[in-house]
């Protein structure tokens, strides 16, 4: 599903976000990428979602290279994408309902299928009865979980967060992730961004290590502990 080969990012002034980084993550796995703060985690993500563009090497999602997707094709990249984020993203003046149905809108998919796809999604993360709130009455578990159902709802074959649980205490954080693991058993390759060393040994999952932009890491879900 992923695949980086030499890849390197570096911004303007001369930083260095990532070095000659190659890894790749198989269809239907759930890996995480940690590191210390400006170790590369957000790059790396914002790289798949072609929100930036590597300095050099070769980036391949679901067998496509991202060098070649210009213009239109981005858009139809990111519908292939759910994107996660620590800050929830929603739009505070419309419903739980109305954000997460909004990518669905977006594409032009009919109303009935809407409503079909927003219900199952929100029913998946355990939010089926508070589509009609506004995200501001929510607590922040619960935001996330609204983030989350929109960036599922259009079934998309990759899912990435970066920090998702970077605002939660430690029991909201591992029913965030174990919604991620659940992702994955049916068949969503799963990347999650996260500096929670703690969290990431409960979850036992492979693990790919950054520092300072390079890779010095890449543990198997059995090697983690």
């Amino acid at each position: 599903m992923i695949q980086f080969d030499a890849v390197s990012k570096r911004y303007e002034g001369g930083h260095d976000a990532l070095l000659q980084l190659s890894f790749d993550v198989p269809d239907g796995e759930m890996a995480f990428v940690t590191g210390h703060s400006g170790a590369g985690k957000s790059t790396l993500l914002k790289l798949l979602a072609v929100i930036e563009r590597p300095s050099h090497g070769t980036i391949t999602v679901d067998g496509q290279n991202l060098a070649k997707v210009r213009g239109r094709g981005i858009a139809k990249l990111r519908r292939r994408i759910g994107m996660v984020f620590q800050d929830h993203r929603l739009l505070m003046d419309r419903s739980v309902f109305a954000n997460v149905e909004l990518p669905l809108t977006i594409v032009g998919i009919g109303r009935a299928d809407r409503a079909r796809l927003v219900r199952a999604a929100l029913d998946r993360v355990g939010l089926l009865h508070y589509e009609r709130q506004l995200p501001a009455t929510l607590s922040t578990g619960e935001q996330q979980r609204v983030g989350i159902a929109r960036a599922i709802v259009g079934h998309p074959p990759l899912l990435i967060a970066d920090e998702p649980t970077g605002n939660l205490d430690p029991q909201l954080a591992l029913e965030i992730m174990g919604l991620f693991a659940e992702f994955q058993t049916t068949g969503t390759t799963v990347l999650v961004a996260s500096h929670d060393l703690r969290l990431i040994k409960q979850m036992k999952k492979r693990v790919v290590v950054l520092h300072q932009g390079r890779l010095v890491a890449d543990l198997a879900a059995e090697e983690v502990l």
